[in-house]
């Protein structure tokens, strides 16, 4: 029980904060709206960029990534991960996936959540800072090319993976991989507009449709 509990409580921590739909209670809060009403009807950054303005969809986006990257750096030194099988590596990444469930699949939402990229960037930034920087550099790159918010990515999920699994085994190689399937996964219906030519360009200045009055 106590290597069982050693293992849950850091994880139910990581989903917990990664849970927190702050797009959701920012539209509430400042808007008086529903996001999930909206758009594409996503708790992520970009739909809230894009259905509430530049202000809310920015700072959704930085409190996501926050979500993601606090319980990665925080619990594994903590009394709550000292205990963790395998040291403190696992309990990062155990954590830093909790924490990307949360977002997809969360409990204050009826499991209904976002694409999971903002908090991915966010336990990237915690667990390696280089990675971080290879994903930022693809996505920034392909969305600067095609516009496209959701190729931008699937391409920096993939080519973080790509990355990791040129070095020796690691736990950080094994996250690259299940993320980068988790993000594709959740990128489905996106795919199917991008093959239909359904797919909307992203713009740094939302236009009046798409936002609320």
């Amino acid at each position: 029980m106590g290597r069982a509990l050693a293992v849950l409580l850091p994880v139910a921590v990581g989903y917990l904060c990664g849970a927190l739909p702050w797009g959701l209670w920012l539209g509430r809060w400042l808007r008086g709206v529903d996001v999930r009403t909206l758009g594409s009807g996503n708790l992520g950054a970009t739909n809230v960029y894009r259905s509430l303005g530049p202000g809310i969809g920015i700072a959704t986006l930085a409190l996501d990534m926050a979500k993601g990257a606090l319980p990665v750096w925080l619990l594994p030194g903590s009394p709550l991960g000292a205990a963790f099988p395998g040291g403190a590596e696992w309990c990062r990444i155990a954590v830093g996936i909790a924490a990307i469930a949360g977002h997809m699949w969360t409990v204050f939402a009826r499991f209904r959540g976002g694409k999971g990229v903002a908090t991915t960037t966010g336990v990237l930034l915690a667990l390696s800072p280089p990675a971080f920087g290879v994903f930022v550099a693809v996505f920034l790159v392909a969305v600067g090319v095609t516009r496209f918010i959701s190729v931008g990515s699937m391409l920096g999920a993939i080519a973080f993976a790509v990355v990791s699994l040129r070095g020796p085994a690691s736990p950080v190689a094994l996250f690259g991989v299940l993320v980068a399937g988790l993000v594709i996964l959740r990128h489905r219906d996106n795919l199917r507009r991008l093959l239909h030519g359904e797919e909307r360009r992203f713009s740094l200045r939302p236009t009046r449709a798409e936002r609320t009055p």
